[in-house]
Formats: C-alpha cells, sequence, structure tokens
C-alpha cells in the first residue's frame, strides 16, 4: 500500500518473492509468540453462546405465555412465586476468515517499536486463530486456507502461509460466504476513498467486517527534524526534506484525516474498525477483537485499541 511520508528506516525494496520467502522463515517464532499471547487472553473467551436448541444448560427465564409447557423447569419455578424456563445453549460456530496484509510497507520498523508492522500483524492473525479454534469456530484465510473446524487451526494456518507466496495488497473475497466473519490487518495507508471502494461492496454481501489498523508509532506521531530522506516501500519513491520539522503539522492532519475518515464510514457500514500500535502489547488488539466478534456493544472508545 502507498505509504504516507515513510522515512529511511524503512526497509529497503525487495523482490515480492524474495519478501515472501522471508515472511515465511520467521512464521514458526511468530506462532510460538502467537500462542503466549492468545493464552494471556484466552481465559475470558467462552464462545459466542447464544438461546437456541443444544445439549448443554444456558440460562433460566420467566415463561412467557404461549410457550410450550413442557418447557417449564418446574423444580426452579418451585423455588418462589415465578414460573421458569430452562433454556439451552446454542454455539453459534461460523467461519471466522483472517487476512494479514504483506505488502513491503509492513516491513516497517521504526527505533520507536519493538517489532515490525507485518511480524505483529502476523503475531495477531495466529493468535486470533488459536483462540477462534478453542472456541469451537471453523478458520479461514483468503486465498491461502479453506475453512477448519480443529484445535490446531493456528498450526495449520501458519502452514499455509508458509506455503502461500501472498504478494496481494488485498485479498480475493469473492468466494466467502455470507454472514461469516471477516478479519483484515493492514496499515490501510491508502488513501480512505480507494480503501473504502474495495471494502463497501464486501459489506453489502453482509459479510460482517473488523479492519485492524496496525500502526508504528513514528508513523503517527513524526518526530523527524532537520534534513531527512522519506522512501516510499512499495515505488521506492523518494523525498528529501530540509527541514522536515516544518512537514509536522500537515503530514499530522492528513494522516489522521484518512483514518478518521475510513474508521467513520466503516462504522456507518457496520463494520469495525480498531487502530492497534506496534510498540504496545499484541494482546490489546486480541482483546479489541474478542470484544467485537462476540458481538458486545461499546467495546471500546470510538473502537481504538491502543
Amino acid at each position: 500500500m502507498a505509504a504516507i511520508g515513510q522515512a529511511s528506516e524503512a526497509v529497503a525494496t525487495t523482490p515480492a518473492l524474495a519478501r515472501a520467502r522471508q515472511r515465511a522463515a520467521y512464521v514458526p517464532d511468530l506462532l510460538v509468540e502467537a500462542h503466549r499471547v492468545a493464552n494471556t487472553v484466552i481465559a475470558g473467551w467462552h464462545g459466542r453462546r447464544k438461546r437456541g436448541i443444544g445439549e448443554n444448560f444456558w440460562q433460566f427465564r420467566p415463561y412467557v405465555e404461549g410457550e410450550s409447557l413442557s418447557r417449564i423447569d418446574w423444580r426452579r419455578s418451585a423455588r418462589d412465586d415465578n414460573t421458569y424456563v430452562r433454556d439451552r445453549e446454542w454455539e453459534a460456530a461460523h467461519t471466522v476468515w483472517l487476512w494479514a496484509d504483506s505488502s513491503h510497507s509492513m516491513l516497517f520498523k521504526s527505533a520507536l517499536a519493538p517489532v515490525s508492522k507485518q511480524s505483529r500483524a502476523m503475531v495477531i492473525l495466529l493468535a486470533m486463530a488459536e483462540i477462534l479454534a478453542r472456541s469451537g469456530e471453523r478458520i479461514a484465510s483468503p486465498g491461502a486456507m479453506d475453512p477448519v473446524s480443529a484445535r490446531n487451526a493456528a498450526e495449520r494456518l501458519a502452514a499455509a502461509i508458509d506455503l502461500h507466496k501472498d504478494t496481494d495488497t488485498f485479498p480475493d473475497v469473492a468466494h466467502i460466504n455470507r454472514h461469516s466473519d471477516l478479519v483484515l490487518i493492514s496499515d490501510f495507508l491508502d488513501p480512505a476513498d480507494a480503501m473504502l471502494e474495495k471494502l463497501a461492496p464486501i459489506a453489502k454481501r453482509g459479510i460482517r467486517g473488523h479492519v485492524l489498523e496496525i500502526c508504528d508509532p513514528v508513523e503517527e506521531v513524526f518526530p523527524y527534524r532537520g534534513r531527512t530522506e522519506f522512501v516510499d516501500p512499495e515505488n521506492g519513491g523518494k523525498l528529501t526534506a530540509g527541514r522536515a520539522e516544518t512537514l509536522h503539522e500537515e503530514y499530522r492532519r492528513t494522516y489522521l484525516a484518512r483514518r478518521e475518515s475510513l474508521a467513520e464510514n466503516l462504522r456507518r457500514m457496520g463494520w469495525n474498525f480498531i487502530t492497534h500500535h506496534t510498540d504496545q502489547p499484541a494482546s490489546t488488539a486480541l482483546v479489541a477483537l474478542h470484544t467485537h466478534l462476540s458481538g458486545v456493544p461499546n467495546g471500546g472508545i470510538a473502537g481504538v485499541a491502543s
């Protein structure tokens, strides 16, 4: 994706295939880290349960006139003057599609962050797969892995990513079914209008979207001063600023306006938008995604995890 003012700290341009091989080389280490991160948040995840036909007890609730008398729990009703129905649980398992951007701009890592954007995106992707797999969900990845329901879904996804030499900056989602969940992880540095042209048709198909923006802290605060050379990691274009500090205000306005426009339009579409900074723990992004995937209302202020 076209970066906004990426500095010379960005990794030099490499052929797409070499980049894919580089990513595959560190997938095993990222899987280990993903398991560690997932274990820090897994205790609060119990699946997206709701009332329905099932084997397990869900809740007692007051009897509503017109319901079958066979549903009344007479033992519980005998405890007080109310009549109660015993509801059973329905595990709402369905497919969650997970995708992380692997374009050049995701390789960026400044001195203010412990990891690159791509490394953090992959950890979150695999940790999310681990959590969802433990909840009994079906996991898939556009172009890399068809839906699977297995406890080792994270390992299978890591292996699929290792084999899949993805050079696309946006996934092919034409085959994703209505009512599935789609998690997109990227820096989303393209203009907001361009991104919305891609995302709006997906939302209209009834797919529930969860957009996670990965941000290096340097990209947001723009701390540069003096003579600075900025390099676009996607096309190699260069911009040399004699006094970089003079660009600070205009850069900040442009960068934050892009984010706010994308976030506001996604919310109008019924999608979730989350921002995660790479100098923060990966678990913060997982908690935010968990909240939205669980359908919990008011899952954060303006949908931002930081």
